[in-house]
């Protein structure tokens, strides 16, 4: 009889080892839904983040988006939790512009901007009136003027600020090239239109498109994308939870090995 009492108590109190090591959801917080473009962030939810994040208890909805304005106008007025989609830069302008109070939280591992061949398939066949697609947002236009500069097909006005350059800060157009501004998500399709096509990372593998195609990457580290969230959710447990989630060894390893040749956060480094 002793041995078993003995026995009991020892499964018990792994039990209660076992339960102490599992968190617990947030109590106040049943569902997490993020919002994310189509492609690798949801993807990233769907096979990582949402099962780290089931285990906890909580339900995880994910809602995939085709354009770059509606996620933060969705977390703003509260039918997301959480956006995965975008950089510093973008989203510090969106939010000036539209009046908004979200902040960037953490750091995803982000498929870098790059320039993929169209009608033409080799950067030395660039020539005058050659046509390039770029997208049409300022943040995004801006990274793709500062690879044309890196490339030596445009020369930018000195003492600009590079992460908010426009066409007016093009001190001479070297290539003469033709930049054809289009919505991000139109990017992939024009390369049947255009001689090259600049397209995001998240565009180009969500249609299928392999990094190693570029024929040239932005070279650099300030594009890495955020997590956002409302200011006044960032401090709650279920917030903490979602950030702990995507700093996590379980998704660092997953996505390390997944997103080879992306850019990643610098909290891993």
């Amino acid at each position: 009889m002793r041995r078993f009492v003995l026995k009991s108590l020892a499964v018990a109190a792994l039990g209660l080892t076992i339960a102490a090591n599992v968190q617990a959801a947030d109590p106040a917080k049943k569902e997490i839904v993020i919002g994310t473009t189509v492609g690798d962030f949801g993807d990233m939810v769907k096979q990582s983040i949402k099962p780290i994040l089931e285990k906890q208890g909580y339900s995880v909805k994910l809602v995939e988006f085709t354009d770059y304005v509606r996620p933060n106008l969705a977390l703003q007025e509260g039918s997301l939790d959480v956006n995965v989609f975008q950089h510093k830069p973008y989203l510090d302008n969106f939010a000036k512009e539209h009046k908004l109070s979200l902040k960037e939280v953490f750091q995803v591992p982000t498929a870098p901007l790059g320039i993929y061949p169209g009608k033409l398939k080799a950067l030395k066949d660039v020539k005058p009136g050659s046509t390039v697609s770029a997208p049409n947002d300022p943040s995004n236009f801006a990274r793709a003027l500062v690879m044309f500069a890196d490339l030596g097909w445009i020369k930018l006005k000195k003492g600009i600020n590079p992460l908010t350059a426009s066409e007016r800060d093009i001190d001479v157009n070297v290539k003469q090239i033709k930049i054809v501004p289009l919505e991000a998500a139109q990017l992939p399709r024009s390369r049947n239109d255009v001689d090259f096509a600049v397209i995001n990372g998240n565009y180009a593998t969500s249609s299928g498109i392999k990094l190693t195609e570029a024929v040239f990457q932005e070279k650099s580290y300030a594009y890495v994308n955020w997590g956002a969230m409302r200011a006044g959710d960032v401090a709650k447990p279920w917030a903490k939870d979602v950030i702990a989630a995507y700093n996590s060894k379980d998704f660092r390893g997953w996505a390390t090995q997944k997103y080879a040749g992306y850019k990643l956060p610098a909290a891993w480094k």
